[in-house]
């Protein structure tokens, strides 16, 4: 049997392989909520039944490689029988669709471990973020500490004031914080408000880069390009903030607060309020491009993906927008509020605050499955290419679920009572889960049982 001199193969962002031998012969595939089922070839296939290992390299923003165990169904092509050359049989090299939230050699469908414990009894329901090995961590009445993602060790410690009010970003250059700090009231005044404040800590030693002073807190999430720094305010403000000097190269008043995790992408910025309303914002000048108007208030974290993006409301449905336009392509009705969602890889996650996840398809949002849950999932799931991870609120571990399914596939131990709403994230190898008792890391078994030796 002939054999090709060459071939190439391509993973493009919907999780569609196209792999083309050199004399055009060529087969057509779709990954799917963890498998891989075959969609057109043109040419001859043998009816066998074929398990491959799939090995993935080379993610968009970090290398990794995961090795996954994928049926293939009915069909093998002829190179498996011929097509491709012998050395290529045992792996393909491909890249991971986009919007995976997770990024890293790990499998949630294997055993997980868990490799180093922070302890802290301050932890609060915001997520840690990552930065060249460096974990920044907030805790309660204004403190970040900087942790080594390899084993937990204490970086520095600073106490900033007031209490962190958004989920932080970082790069190499370090951390940028917002937090709020409580004004002096008059005795007369019932009522209470804050300032807020956006700071920028340096990456050694968590020294003050620059500070500016803002007319209230920034809530949620605070999102970032390379040069720039963007959040919604409590009092309706969206800011864009240039990074190495603190500068605010914009303001915008809207009529609602924001309390959401804005998403920057290429020259738009998409944001949700507390008032229903999802806008996508010109990065450059703050200027409305469009919006979209629910009955709840939108909070949690969009997905883009193929041109369009998608969101959770208040409300109990998931939208589903034109991301050039804001005309909507379909919206699906959950069975209470939807506060975030994650990418599936040709599915959206989107647990819903009545316990219960629901799989939905991208295409017109129909129900693929649904996962009842211990209780409700304020965080957004962490989604890798064989299990979306959640941490129930009133449970005591992380559930992993089948993409494909929803059937339960691992659990993580979390300690009693110590689920909190901060998101799971995943970075260089490690699964970083936040807890009322302090911040656990967990590793592949494999992995982390070769680091302790």
């Amino acid at each position: 049997m002939r054999r090709c001199a060459s071939y190439s193969f391509n993973l493009f962002t919907n999780g569609r392989i196209i792999l083309r031998a050199s004399d055009h012969r060529q087969i057509c595939a779709q990954i799917k909520y963890g498998r891989c089922e075959l969609l057109s070839e043109n040419t001859m296939i043998l009816p066998l039944k074929l398990s491959l290992y799939l090995k993935v390299f080379a993610a968009r923003d970090a290398k990794w490689r995961i090795r996954r165990h994928i049926n293939f169904g009915i069909f093998a092509f002829l190179l498996l029988a011929g097509l491709m050359p012998a050395d290529a049989q045992s792996f393909l090299a491909v890249s991971l669709p986009t919007g995976f939230s997770g990024t890293g050699n790990i499998s949630l469908s294997r055993p997980l471990m868990l490799r180093w414990h922070y302890a802290s009894e301050a932890t609060v329901n915001l997520a840690p973020v990552v930065a060249q090995n460096q974990i920044y961590l907030p805790l309660a009445s204004g403190v970040i500490v900087s942790l080594s993602s390899v084993d937990g060790a204490l970086f520095w410690k600073s106490e900033i004031g007031g209490e962190v009010s958004a989920v932080p970003s970082a790069d190499e250059r370090g951390v940028y914080l917002a937090s709020a700090t409580a004004e002096t009231v008059p005795q007369n005044s019932s009522s209470r408000d804050s300032s807020g404040v956006l700071r920028a800590l340096g990456r050694e030693s968590g020294v003050t880069l620059w500070r500016r002073t803002l007319s209230s807190p920034i809530q949620g999430a605070l999102a970032a390009t390379q040069t720039t720094i963007y959040g919604g305010a409590r009092d309706g403000h969206l800011y864009a903030v240039q990074k190495n000097t603190g500068e605010i190269l914009w303001a915008r008043q809207f009529p609602a607060a924001f309390n959401s995790c804005p998403l920057a992408d290429g020259s738009r910025l998409y944001i949700g309020a507390e008032d229903g309303t999802f806008a996508a914002i010109n990065q450059k000048t703050g200027d409305t491009l469009w919006r979209y108007r629910t009955r709840g208030a939108v909070r949690g974290n969009p997905v883009l993906l193929d041109g369009f993006v998608f969101f959770g409301s208040m409300d109990g449905y998931v939208y589903a927008l034109g991301a050039a336009d804001g005309r909507l392509r379909w919206r699906t009705r959950t069975g209470a509020g939807v506060q975030s969602l994650a990418n599936a890889g040709g599915g959206l996650i989107a647990p819903s605050l009545d316990n219960f996840v629901y799989m939905l398809s991208l295409a017109r949002g129909n129900r693929l499955w649904k996962h009842q849950m211990a209780g409700r999932v304020a965080a957004a799931p962490l989604t890798t290419i064989d299990g979306a991870l959640f941490t129930p609120i009133a449970g005591d571990e992380a559930v992993v679920l089948d993409l494909r399914d929803g059937k339960q596939l691992n659990v993580l131990p979390l300690g009693a009572d110590g689920a909190t709403a901060a998101a799971p994230v995943l970075a260089n190898n490690i699964l970083l889960l936040t807890t009322r008792h302090g911040l656990l890391a967990f590793a592949q078994a494999d992995d982390a049982a070769s680091r302790s030796r």
